[in-house]
């Protein structure tokens, strides 16, 4: 893990008790709830520091789909969308810059999608990380001033071994590989360690200019030319 090899101490918050021991091993702290519910984001907050004494960087990363088209997904599913994928981490990044601000330091890093920036996805996951993308430049200018950075990172189609991705490869690789050919300037899928490096960099001082931004990272995948 890019962070482990810098030397940082880690800790994630995951529900699956079992995917929480699994990185338990690798020498992470594990913190279990449920980003969504906002005792769970007080809690693990507090616990992290009781554990740490400090936060010096966060990473919102939670984040999925659902619903279908605009007419065919309920306000249910769009409200759901954006408390996983944007509410859960506008409170985590407020409740944690209180912290970095007494520090006047520390880095918020917010992965969102390509697909906040153009159509791609579902509706609901195109929007919930269009709102991701927006917030991280207003939070990235008003943070700044107080030492802290905020910036973010948007992947484009990352093969990881829980992923969509993966699932739609195995069921149909035909498909799948003919996707990647055309619309994956670079060939492949990408890799989960491949946007890790990224925030990494975004998490250290060789970053210290970045403020704001949301970088793609996607193997030319984007269609966004600015």
């Amino acid at each position: 893990m890019p962070f482990l090899d810098e030397g940082a101490k880690v800790g994630i918050v995951g529900r699956n008790m079992d995917d929480l021991q699994a990185a338990k091993k690798e020498g992470i702290e594990i913190f279990q709830g449920d980003v969504t519910n906002a005792d769970d984001r007080e809690r693990i907050v507090s616990d992290f520091l009781e554990k740490f004494g400090t936060i010096d960087v966060l990473v919102n990363n939670a984040g999925g789909s659902n619903g279908s088209t605009v007419m065919e997904t309920s306000m249910k599913e769009f409200e759901s969308a954006m408390h996983l994928n944007f509410l859960s981490a506008v409170d985590l990044s407020k409740r944690v810059a209180e912290v970095m601000i007494g520090n006047q330091d520390g880095a918020i890093i917010n992965i969102s999608s390509i697909f906040g920036r153009e159509s791609g996805g579902k509706p609901t996951y195109n929007a919930s990380k269009a709102a991701m993308i927006s917030f991280t430049k207003s939070f990235g200018d008003e943070m700044i001033t107080k030492g802290v950075r905020v910036n973010g990172v948007a992947p484009g189609s990352i093969l990881h071994e829980t992923g969509n991705w993966k699932k739609r490869l195995e069921s149909d690789p035909v498909k799948i590989n003919a996707f990647v050919e055309e619309h994956i300037s670079a060939g492949r899928f990408g890799t989960v360690e491949e946007v890790a490096n990224v925030v990494v960099f975004l998490a250290s001082k060789k970053a210290s200019w970045v403020v704001g931004s949301t970088l793609n990272v996607d193997g030319g995948q984007s269609y966004s030319n600015f």
